[in-house]
């Protein structure tokens, strides 16, 4: 039995158990996809293990029929970005610049967890090179784009662009991304699904190839909060956990006054506004927050910030020897980190603590902060490509509502909160590091309130 594209991990992992389908078929099925002459595939994949998944899914099918299935999301197949570490395969991160390193040893921690958990890695998915923007654009391996408007050609978002355009396209019932700036939830805002950023700490990032270690994380894409929940169980090693969608009736959500609602295109701005009015019919309360600390973030990252200082670290050697092989607009934001020595860094984390503290002691009063995750629908890809100053000036403003939250070392959800047949529109929920529990259960509550089809 087949099943509609947008399926949930909870509702295939019903349909597995229940004996409605068999992790062969849902393997064919997303093969299929990713093989389609006429879809995203060539581009959303990097590498396929077509023939690994058919032995997996065979091997789980047995374990299901013994009664032994090794969790939920046995048999279901599943994507991993770029720049995860696969036993016996050369991590390349999106770029050409490694192919010539040796294989991986051992997964990464995260897949590990995926495999012991019974799921499916059907590939690694395409990525801005080294993760380092938010617009996915890949000279290498091509540029996937959102499925909205894929005539005229937009872009998905990045750095996990292939990601999200996996999920949306069927080619995987869920996906893994890393999050530095933006990065699990520009994509998932592109392409209409949802995107999750724990707390950097709470998933083991061994085996991930890094851009800023004060600020990356590992977070999972879906088409459900309580899928993307699981997964980020999985991979933080804990069991299981669905969250139980909370009353919104006494909820306050914030929407800050300062920088968030900024050069919001009509489209993403009517969007965001009905979400907040739907949220207030559903009982909740969304009142305008003052947050100044925003505006000073342009200016504590003037110089470059983490990301800049600790790439540069990463890849000094390699771009001395073999600049040539990169896309020049990465290495040329890398060679930013060239003058940030470790004082600098040191400096920026005092900094960053104090900035935390003092914007954490403003959130007190509401129970999560409220933003579009990026302030304009998908670009169009050609411009990008064809200019450098329209390129880095949509990078950043792709990347600036959601980088707020990497630097506050919080969590944070994007949800689809469009209507079916408009262009995707990205509700980022918010809160403090650690909250992660509380933020979910939020999530599934609004997920509700916004439930529409997935169709774009």
């Amino acid at each position: 039995m087949s099943f509609d594209k947008h399926h949930t991990l909870e509702r295939l992992a019903h349909a597995l158990k229940t004996g409605q389908t068999t992790s062969q078929a849902l393997v064919e099925q997303a093969l299929g996809c990713i093989e389609d002459d006429e879809g995203q595939g060539p581009v959303a994949f990097i590498r396929v293990f077509a023939d690994t998944a058919r032995e997996q899914a065979l091997a789980s099918d047995a374990r299901r029929a013994a009664g032994s299935p090794k969790s939920e999301i046995d048999g279901l197949p599943i994507s991993v970005k770029d720049l995860f570490d696969i036993e016996g395969c050369t991590t390349r991160a999106g770029s050409v610049v490694l192919s010539d390193c040796e294989p991986a040893t051992e997964d990464a921690v995260v897949v590990q967890r995926l495999r012991a958990a019974g799921a499916i890695i059907l590939g690694t998915t395409n990525m801005t090179e080294f993760a380092y923007s938010g617009l996915g654009l890949n000279p290498h391996y091509g540029t996937p784009l959102s499925p909205w408007d894929r005539e005229h050609g937009r872009i998905a978002g990045g750095s996990s662009s292939g990601a999200a355009v996996s999920v949306y396209d069927g080619m995987a019932v869920a996906a893994v991304g890393t999050d530095t700036g933006g990065s699990v939830r520009i994509p998932a805002a592109f392409c209409g699904i949802v995107g999750y950023k724990p707390t950097a700490a709470r998933i083991d990032m061994t085996g991930a190839l890094p851009l800023s270690l004060n600020l990356d994380s590992i977070g999972p894409m879906a088409h459900s909060v309580v899928s993307c929940a699981w997964l980020a169980s999985i991979m933080a090693g804990e069991p299981i956990e669905t969250p139980t969608p909370c009353d919104l009736a006494g909820m306050t959500f914030g929407v800050p006054n300062e920088l968030v609602l900024d050069e919001m295109d009509e489209t993403v701005s009517g969007t965001f506004t009905a979400a907040c009015q739907a949220l207030e019919q559903a009982g909740a309360k969304v009142v305008s927050l003052s947050m100044p600390e925003l505006l000073e973030l342009a200016e504590l990252n003037a110089a470059g910030g983490f990301t800049a200082a600790q790439a540069w670290q990463w890849h000094a050697e390699l771009l001395q020897n073999q600049q040539t092989e990169y896309d020049p607009r990465v290495a040329v934001r890398i060679r930013r980190g060239e003058a940030l020595d470790a004082d600098y860094v040191e400096q920026l984390q005092e900094k960053r603590l104090d900035w935390i503290a003092r914007v954490v002691k403003r959130m007190q009063g509401v129970d999560a902060l409220v933003m579009p995750t990026v302030p304009v629908v998908p670009p169009l890809l050609g411009p990008l490509v064809s200019d450098d100053e329209i390129y880095a000036k949509t990078n950043l403003l792709a990347l600036r509502n959601p980088s707020v939250i990497n630097f506050l070392d919080g969590c944070a959800v994007s949800l689809p909160c469009h209507q079916a047949d408009q262009a995707p529109v990205g509700f980022m929920l918010a809160a403090a590091g650690g909250q992660d529990a509380r933020l979910l259960s939020i999530a599934a509550a609004c997920e509700a309130v916004f439930a529409h089809e997935p169709s774009l």
